[in-house]
């Protein structure tokens, strides 16, 4: 299939690893010129390198400045985005009651989740509304549609900003932009090793039973892949999914049992 995105201008946020970097190489392979982003900039340049139309940029999505300054310098290298996927690191493990009476952890989980991620979408929807053509993409979480134990703040954030994004794809439908959600379960990255090692710790078990047991919990009965990630990510992106908004899909290998 011609996912009709060749010479497209693509923003991935938080790129540099993981599920980000293999959305910015699944894009890249399709035609789009991608802007890869991440805090370590040298990492950034270094993979966008390696990829045929790409360019490396520094970028703190949590500073003030640090979305407009990303867009600015996508503009700057290629022009307008017309994909800005959504993407960031996910907090620390932690349970529902252990938060704190201040709610600093929560408010972090939020301006990072949440925040960050609307004032990165303020500075590209304008412009993806006037030319009647936009994809914006959110990396999220199978704790939206299943809120996962020891990981409220994830949850919480994650949730927010799937709120956020179903309104805003109800109101810029008829713009010819499209919002949606790809929610990963179980995928085989660094995030999910540590969530693993995590876990072990607490339960005083190896790290092998636990990943075991996870993965027996997967009707798939394995991790997903990054790649198998990105593929999904790449056709939400595409022209042929004009059609597609407003959804949450889930990349899970049928870990979420609910319909």
């Amino acid at each position: 299939m011609d996912l009709g995105i060749r010479g497209r201008i693509a923003v991935v946020a938080a790129s540099t690893g993981g599920l980000g970097r293999a959305v910015a190489e699944a894009l890249a392979a399709e035609g789009a010129a991608v802007v890869v982003a991440g805090r370590r900039g040298d990492l950034a340049v270094e993979i966008a390198a390696g990829l045929p139309e790409a360019v490396g940029v520094q970028a703190d999505l949590t500073a003030p400045d640090g979305p407009r300054e990303l867009i600015e310098a996508a503009r700057a290298a290629y022009g307008d985005p017309d994909i800005l996927v959504l993407n960031g690191p996910g907090p620390k493990p932690g349970r529902a009651v252990d938060l704190d009476g201040a709610g600093t952890d929560l408010g972090s989980a939020v301006d990072s989740l949440l925040l960050a991620q609307q004032r990165l979408v303020a500075q590209v929807l304008p412009g993806m509304r006037e030319r009647g053509w936009g994809r914006i993409l959110a990396v999220g979480s199978s704790g939206v549609a299943e809120p996962l134990a020891g990981l409220v703040l994830s949850n919480a954030g994650r949730a927010a900003l799937a709120a956020y994004l179903k309104t805003l794809a109800a109101e810029v439908a008829r713009d010819g932009v499209t919002v949606n959600l790809l929610l990963p379960g179980r995928i085989a990255t660094d995030r999910v090793a540590q969530l693993d090692a995590a876990r072990a710790e607490r339960e005083q078990r190896p790290v092998a039973d636990v990943t075991a047991d996870s993965r027996a919990a997967i009707p798939a009965g394995r991790y997903g892949t990054p790649e198998e990630f990105a593929a999904a990510a790449a056709f939400l992106c595409s022209a042929p999914a004009s059609y597609v908004t407003g959804t949450a899909l889930r990349c899970d290998g049928g870990l979420v049992r609910s319909l």
